[in-house]
């Protein structure tokens, strides 16, 4: 069965540097109407940097919309018109100051598709070389390494809470383990 809603309205209701907030009122299979509240967003990427020995080098930061300081994979937001690719290249080198030999796609997910459409491109990076990180205006996060196993290890036992960062290490270590 087709389960489609059809856009009947939408209002615009916030935009900002990073997101966008528009209400819809959709018509649903069964011909009544719904509302939906939907987050705009342009995508971003998330890079796992896997070096020859096992080891992944994340950053942590603060968040301040959950009031922590998470542990994370390299990661950002894609600029107007860039390819996943290229963002992942110009991340790795901002957050990190690695450039790799090798960007291996581990596909996209919806990190929220009940109500945003932002799409987060995973990329593995291998054949590290070390550079300096040239981090954004108003960014602050220290670099960290650990073993892939490890954090594997964290996702389970809730220590890595960061969801991108989560799905990165899963799809890596599977990834790693078949090629």
């Amino acid at each position: 069965m087709d389960y489609t809603e059809k856009t009947v309205s939408a209002e615009d209701k916030f935009r900002g540097k990073i997101v966008y907030l528009h209400v819809d009122r959709v018509r649903l299979p069964n011909g009544r109407e719904a509302t939906r509240e939907i987050v705009e967003h342009s995508g971003g990427v998330a890079i796992i940097p896997v070096d020859d020995d096992g080891n992944v080098y994340c950053v942590r930061q603060y968040r301040y919309a959950v009031g922590e300081h998470l542990l994370e994979v390299p990661a950002g937001k894609l600029n107007d018109g860039e390819e996943p690719l290229e963002c992942a290249v110009r991340e790795l080198s901002e957050e990190t100051g690695f450039s790799a030999d090798n960007f291996v796609s581990m596909g996209f997910f919806y990190p929220s598709a009940g109500y945003c459409r932002e799409k987060i491109y995973i990329y593995l990076a291998t054949g590290l070389h070390r550079g300096k990180a040239h981090l954004d205006e108003g960014e602050f996060l220290d670099v960290e390494k650990y073993p892939l196993d490890t954090l594997a290890e964290m996702v389970e036992n809730n220590e890595l809470r960061d969801g991108k960062s989560a799905i990165a290490v899963l799809r890596a270590q599977r990834y790693l383990q078949e090629n």
